[in-house]
This record gives structure tokens, C-alpha cells and sequence, in this order.
């Protein structure tokens, strides 16, 4: 019987897994052997034979299992069904499997990946794409810099590059009243240094000869030695500021505009130079007490420059400029120049050459009579101060070599017990009150006693009969007691402040003392009698002298000047605020004082020696005991003389104070005579001219006598 042609001979039959096996042979033999109880696949079988009694293709006869592998189902997965086979027209049978033994699974070995290389057509695309997204990036960033921020990032550029220095303001000169210098300002340069590039200096030299040229590395001892005669400093002094890694430096200061060209031609690295001003005193010294002076760095340290400081300081200006890496200026470069405005010029009241005469008969006279020091004050009768004399003095150019109380004004700082000088305001009180009149009679003892006190005279006498016009031109302290005594004392202090005596004069001068005056409660029982002949009380030069000019005013007093106003741009003056005045005495009260005090300078009076031919003086001496403030004692004397002419018509007040002479003190020899010398200096001068008048005769002493 023939079988379809699955199951014919020589063909082939497909297992679970559809892969063809060959076919059984026909001696129903398997090539594996038996098979396992008679069962196949697909469960038991009815003694091996199929229903038509024939062997089932593809299991041998007797139960032994297929030589053909059936593949072994997964773990975990149910084995695939046999697929029956067909016979021609007969009913085909169920094919059972031999159920399989169960397997172990082969263990598993770790199998070693080998590393997988990129294409190279795949790595070649990445890296184009990589390099076009960096240029693209690049791209953007040239496009914002250029297009979007090119004027922001041109801008922070040139910062990078510019530099700006400020350019110093000159100070306002101080001038006096005719416009002549005494303090200006002059052009000067200070030398600095980036000590970075010192180093680079070198040397062309040419060859007359051959014309080669030859540069020569000179780096920085070659610089400093070229430098250094120029500076007028050693050489290895100027090494060392040249030494180091600092960018900014001062080599030398304030140098003249002359010497900084010459080192400019030197053209070393590194080397700048930063223009400033330095204060300059071309008077010599003249008025130095009351121009005063500054500092190195110009700041003020004394005087009006100091005062006035904000006055004579003018705003600083700037210069912007591009330097090279190396720090230097770039000629060519971008240049913004802000100019400074300078400061105001000031002028004084003061008279140049009244100043000078007056210091220099001062210091003469303070050398002559050994004594401490001096002042000397020429006042016009409005107040003006035309000369504020000091001495010993300073040059202000050089303050450093003067001692420091040589420096102070003391005209203004220096307090002292005015003595007889201050007799005037208690003679200006009496007669303004009418308690005495100019012959109003008085005998004056040789000593009084008042609280407890005995008072004497300068020289001792016997008593008196003098008027009180001769009471003041001899100058007896008894006899002023005696007339001051009349008024209490509230109203001698009233007459006492009016005058100025311990308020301040009104200049605000630097270092400026306003006097001692206590009030009239606090006077001890002798201090109510001192202060009546100028003890008890102390003021200042510019005071006491102050206390004339209001007698030679007509009995207005008028705040001292020393500023008369500050000149504009345009080169006006521009005056300064008028002069504040008291009214202390009427003028009548004041021509009577006057003619009074024509008889102190009168052959019988105690400074004949203050007389000036063809003009009528009026003034008063004064000696006092002198208060040392180093021993808390009375030591020396003080010796003063003031005085105004012409006396009819007075113009002009000077007032001469030395403080402890000892080639005579007393006023009318120590002071009196510089008097003479400056006033008569001073009225030729200012072109005042004699009056032509005669003094009137005072009667010194009583009628009946």
C-alpha cells in the first residue's frame, strides 16, 4: 500500500518544530532503540499498532522511540502536539508523542561583546555638525558685537585705554590795595613713575665718524643717573624710587616748568609728570603774619590763606587721555580737556610798602631794646588796616625754618594788660557821663589806698595840683582813679565793651583772642580800681589800637578791615561787606579827648618824642607790668605808644606795643619814637597833608595854682 508523500520512503517528515526529518525505515525500527512502556507522544498506544494494524509512520513497531529528535519545547512552555499522519482514502490516526524526560537546561555561558565602532561616515556627519554649530556660535557673537553693541563694545574699549589725572585749580593770588602781589601761585610739575617699565631704557649713540648708530641697554641705574642731577638728588636715591612694581610713584615734586622739559627729553619709560602749583611769597616775607601760608600740598595752615581758603581755592579741572599697555601716553590718542577754574583773587587793605616800612622799624626797635617781641598797627580812622606789623616775623616761602611762635599773628593772638594806653576809656567815660572836665582841678598824693590796696604813680612825688587834662597827659594812675571812681562801675564796663575790650573785633582772623574783660560782679575790690589805668583787663594789639581810632572818628567805632573786597572774572573789585559801627562817645566828647591827648606828646607831657614837624599828634603812652604766663607772675614790662595825626583832622592811627624791652620800657622812649618814624612814613605816603593849624594851649594844671 502506498503511502501519501509525507509518509513515502526517501521522503521527509516534519517535526514539532516544522523541520523536516527523514523518514522511518520499514523494519518499524527505530535507530534509537525502544520506546519508553509502549507509549507515544500523544499518550498510550493499543499494543503498538495503530487501528488498521499497521505501524504508525514514523515509531518503530515495538514502542521504541523515533531516532528522529523532536526539539525540546522551552522551559516552562507546553510541547506542540504531533501532527497526524494521512493515508490515502483510509481515516487517518492520532500520532501519539512519546513523552519526553525531562531536561536540564544547558547552563548559560557569558558571551564577551566586543566593542561596536562607530561608522566612520556616521562620525565624520557628527563632527561637521559639531564644527558648524561652534562657527555659528562664533558667528552670532561677531554679529552682536559688531552690529548690535559695536558702539558699547567701542566704548568699553577705549576705557580700557583712557586714563584720567586731575588738573590742579591755581590759587587765587592775594594782592594789596594798590593790586601788588603778595601770595600767587606758580606753575610746577611733580615727577612720577611706573616702575614697570623703567627697566626698558636705553641709550642711540651715533658714531660721528662711521654715522652707525648704537643703542645701548641702560635699564634703571642708567636712568637714575641721568636722572638724579636733574632732580638735584643722589643718584641712588632716585634708583630706589625707580625700583619696584608699583605702577605709580612719586619721584620729585613740585619742579619748575624748565627742569620738567629737560627731563621729558630724556624719554625714559615710566617717567610722567603731574602739573600742580606751588604757593609762592614774592614780598619777601612782607605781611607773612597776616597773608599767612600753606602747606606742601597747598593746604592752608595759616593766616588769610587760611581764612579765606574757600575764597582763594579754585575747582579742579581733569584731562582724559589713551595710553599704550605699557602705560604710556599716546600722542595722537583721543584727548578730553576739562579746564580748571582758579581761585579768586583777594585783596587786602594792606599797603605793601607801609608794611614793609613798618616791619622793618619794628624788628630794628626790638633788636635795639632786647625785647621779646613787637607789634605795630597802622589803622585808617574808618577802620581799614593799612599795615599789621610782627616781629620777630617768618618768610612764608620757608615757614619750617622759623620757630612756631614766630608764626602766629600777634597783633591778633597775643593778649596783654594795655597799661596807660587804656586811660582814654575811662577819661572818654567820665567826660561823656560829666563828671569831669578837661580842667577839672585834682590833688593827687604820691599813694592812695583803695581796698585794701595802696596804689602809686610811675614815679614817686609829692601830691599834686593837677587838671584832669594834666592828669592824663602825665599820666598818673592816682589821679585817674580818682576820676573814674565817680562812676559806678556797670557804667565803666558798659563804656569798656562799646569800646571792643573783650569782644571779638570782627576780622575772624585765625587764632584771633577778643581780650579779657570780666563782668563787674565778679571784680575783686582792687580790680574795680586797676581796670580804671588798663590793669585788670587784657586786649589785643589790633584792639587797643582800635580804641583810638574810635576817639580820632569822632566817637564811632568801626570793625577793623583787612579784606577790602575779592576781584571778579571781568577784573572788578567786588567790595566786601561794610564795616559794622557803634556809636561809643559823641564827637564833641571825642575833639575834647583829642586836644586832651595833645598834651601828653607837648614838651611837658610823657612822649615828646612823638612829635612830627608840621603836623599836630595827639596819643598816649603806656607802661605796664607784664603778666608771664610761664610763671604765672608779673615779669618785664610792656612799653606802647599810640597815637593819630593829624590830630585836628586825624586820618591815620598807629599804635607800636614792645612786650618786655630791657634798654628801657617805658613807652614813651621804647615806643614813641617808632611812632614818629612810621606815622611820618605813612602820612607822606597816603599824601595827607599838614593841617596848618597850631595846637591849642592845655592847661595842665589848675588856675589857682
Amino acid at each position: 500500500m502506498r503511502v501519501d508523500a509525507k509518509g513515502s520512503r526517501g521522503s521527509s517528515t516534519r517535526g514539532a518544530a516544522g523541520r523536516r526529518v527523514p523518514a522511518q525505515r520499514k523494519s518499524g525500527k527505530s535507530q534509537s532503540g525502544k520506546s519508553q512502556s509502549g507509549k507515544s507522544q500523544s499518550g498510550k498506544s493499543q499494543s503498538g499498532k495503530s487501528q488498521s494494524g499497521q505501524p504508525q509512520f514514523g515509531q518503530s513497531q515495538s514502542g521504541r522511540r523515533s531516532s528522529t529528535r523532536q526539539p525540546a519545547a522551552r522551559p516552562g512552555t507546553r510541547a506542540p502536539a504531533a501532527r497526524p499522519a494521512a493515508s490515502g482514502g483510509s481515516a487517518s490516526r492520532t500520532t501519539r508523542t512519546a513523552k519526553r524526560p525531562p531536561t536540564r537546561p544547558a547552563p548559560r555561558t557569558r558571551q564577551v561583546r566586543r566593542p561596536r565602532l562607530g561608522h566612520p561616515q556616521r562620525r565624520a556627519r557628527a563632527m561637521f555638525v559639531g564644527v558648524c554649530i561652534v562657527l555659528s556660535l562664533f558667528a552670532v557673537q561677531l554679529l552682536r558685537l559688531q552690529a548690535l553693541d559695536a558702539s558699547a563694545m567701542a566704548q568699553q574699549a577705549l576705557g580700557s585705554r583712557l586714563t584720567t589725572v586731575p588738573v590742579s585749580a591755581p590759587r587765587g593770588e592775594i594782592v594789596d590795595r594798590n593790586g601788588v602781589v603778595l601770595a600767587t601761585s606758580l606753575e610746577r610739575y611733580n615727577v612720577t613713575v611706573d616702575q614697570t617699565t623703567v627697566s626698558g631704557y636705553s641709550r642711540t649713540v651715533q658714531d660721528p665718524v662711521t654715522g652707525h648708530r648704537t643703542k645701548t641697554e641702560l635699564g634703571v641705574a642708567g636712568a637714575a643717573a641721568v636722572l638724579a642731577p636733574l632732580l638735584q638728588m643722589d643718584a641712588s636715591t632716585v634708583q630706589d624710587k625707580l625700583t619696584g612694581t608699583r605702577r605709580f610713584a612719586y619721584v620729585a615734586k613740585s619742579i619748575t616748568p624748565e627742569v620738567w622739559r629737560k627731563v621729558s627729553a630724556l624719554d625714559v619709560p615710566g617717567i610722567y609728570a603731574e602739573r600742580t602749583t606751588q604757593r609762592s611769597y614774592p614780598a619777601d616775607g612782607v605781611g607773612a603774619s597776616v597773608v599767612g601760608f600753606v602747606g606742601k600740598d597747598n593746604t592752608p595752615l595759616a593766616g588769610l590763606e587760611l581764612k579765606l581758603d574757600k575764597t582763594l581755592t579754585g575747582t579742579a579741572g581733569s584731562q582724559t587721555y589713551e595710553r599704550d599697555p605699557q602705560g604710556r601716553h599716546i600722542p595722537t590718542g583721543d584727548v578730553e580737556h576739562k579746564a580748571a577754574v582758579p581761585g579768586r583773587t583777594v585783596q587786602l587793605t594792606l599797603d605793601r610798602d607801609l608794611q614793609w616800612r613798618a616791619e622793618q622799624a619794628l624788628a630794628a626797635k626790638v633788636k635795639e631794646s632786647g625785647a621779646l617781641s613787637g607789634t605795630l598797627v597802622v589803622m585808617t580812622v574808618d577802620g581799614k588796616i593799612l599795615a599789621l606789623a610782627n616781629a620777630p616775623t617768618f618768610d612764608p616761602n620757608v615757614p619750617s625754618q622759623s620757630t612756631p611762635a614766630n608764626l602766629s599773628n600777634r597783633a591778633l593772638s597775643e593778649v596783654y594788660e594795655p597799661g596807660s594806653t587804656s586811660k582814654v576809656m575811662t577819661a572818654a567815660a567820665v567826660l561823656q557821663e560829666g563828671a569831669v572836665t578837661p580842667t577839672t582841678p585834682f590833688s593827687v598824693p604820691g599813694q592812695l589806698r583803695r581796698a585794701g590796696k595802696v596804689f602809686h604813680d610811675s614815679h614817686a612825688h609829692a601830691v599834686e595840683r593837677l587838671t584832669f587834662a594834666g592828669v592824663l597827659a602825665k599820666s598818673s594812675n592816682i589821679g585817674t582813679i580818682m576820676a573814674g571812681e565817680k562812676l559806678p562801675p556797670t557804667t565803666l564796663y558798659s563804656y569798656l565793651t562799646k569800646f571792643g575790650i573783650g569782644q571779638p573785633s570782627g576780622l575772624a582772623f585765625p587764632g584771633e583772642s577778643r581780650g579779657i574783660l570780666a563782668q563787674p560782679q565778679d571784680w575783686s575790690g582792687s580790680q574795680r580800681y586797676t581796670v580804671l589805668f588798663g590793669q585788670g583787663l587784657s586786649v589785643n594789639a589790633v584792639q587797643a589800637a582800635g580804641v583810638y581810632q574810635t576817639i580820632a572818628n569822632g566817637g564811632l567805632r568801626v570793625e577793623p578791615q583787612l579784606v577790602a573786597g575779592t576781584v571778579g572774572p571781568g577784573g572788578k573789585l567786588e567790595p566786601a561787606p561794610v564795616q559794622k559801627t557803634t556809636r561809643v562817645i559823641s564827637a564833641k566828647t571825642a575833639a575834647t579827648l583829642r586836644v586832651m591827648l595833645e598834651g601828653v606828646v607837648s614838651q611837658d607831657g610823657t612822649a615828646p618824642e612823638a612829635r612830627i614837624p608840621g603836623y599836630r599828634v595827639a596819643g598816649k603812652t603806656g607802661t605796664a607790668q607784664r603778666f608771664d604766663p610761664t610763671c604765672g607772675c608779673y615779669k618785664g614790662y610792656t612799653g606802647s605808644f599810640i597815637g593819630m595825626a593829624p590830630a585836628d583832622d586825624p586820618k591815620l592811627v598807629v599804635a607800636v606795643t614792645l612786650q618786655r624791652p630791657v634798654r628801657g620800657y617805658y613807652g614813651g622812649t621804647v615806643a614813641a619814637p617808632v611812632f614818629k618814624d612810621v606815622m611820618t612814613y605813612a602820612l607822606q605816603k597816603m599824601q595827607v597833608p599838614p593841617t596848618g593849624s597850631k595846637s591849642p594851649t592845655i592847661r595842665l594844671t589848675p588856675q589857682d595854682r
